[in-house]
């Protein structure tokens, strides 16, 4: 039965991490604006983090938002502000030479931290615990954590190297600026599955 599921989940995890989110898009800009080896400590908070959310989500964190619904809307209203200041710090990351920046890269801690405040990391996690880990059994969980350890790093890793081959591109400050805003407007777009069941008047 595990490896009935192995497949289906490694392609999960595949096209879970490889497409745009948050994660992607603050990678990206790193690699952009500090280069590869700078962001290494950002990729490692990520996957790493990611791993340790899925894990603590298999466990039965997930059952406590079943409890008290109102916490699950007070994580994702605090998601929605952080993730605005955050697009902000983005957009500030590079500023003209002889302006104030606000650049630095994301620690491992502060990466690792972030995943409980991406709302794509909580569905990835959720959906990967109720799909293919229906039964909460720690072999079922810790498959899921393993197959996520091996794919999502990589995948997340080459949004960085993306980033960083766009720095052949921002050779000017009026480049790099426009580059971090709209990188900074797509972050602030990613909220939208977040935002929109707020905004849609109940039937």
């Amino acid at each position: 039965m595990m490896f009935e599921l192995f497949w289906p989940l490694a392609s999960f995890a595949f096209v879970s991490s490889i497409t745009p989110g948050p994660n992607n898009l603050m990678l990206m800009a790193s690699g952009a604006n500090f280069g590869f080896r700078r962001t290494i400590p950002h990729m490692l908070g990520v996957g790493l983090g990611f791993v340790f959310m899925v894990l603590l989500v298999g466990a039965g964190l997930v059952q406590v938002f079943d409890r008290f619904p109102a916490s699950y809307a007070a994580l994702a209203a605090g998601s929605v502000l952080y993730l605005l200041w955050l697009a902000w710090k983005i957009a500030r990351a590079a500023a003209p030479e002889g302006a104030e920046s606000d650049g630095r890269p994301f620690t491992f801690l502060q990466a690792a931290a972030f995943q409980w405040v991406n709302p794509k990391a909580w569905t990835m996690a959720v959906t990967a615990i109720t799909l293919y880990a229906p039964d909460r059994s720690l072999a079922a969980i810790a498959l899921v954590g393993l197959i996520f350890g091996a794919i999502n790093l990589p995948s997340v890793s080459s949004w960085t190297l993306l980033g960083q081959q766009m720095q052949r591109v921002l050779t000017s400050d009026w480049r790099r600026v426009a580059f971090n805003w709209t990188m900074a407007a797509l972050l602030v777009a990613s909220l939208w599955p977040t935002v929109a069941p707020w905004l849609t008047p109940p039937s």
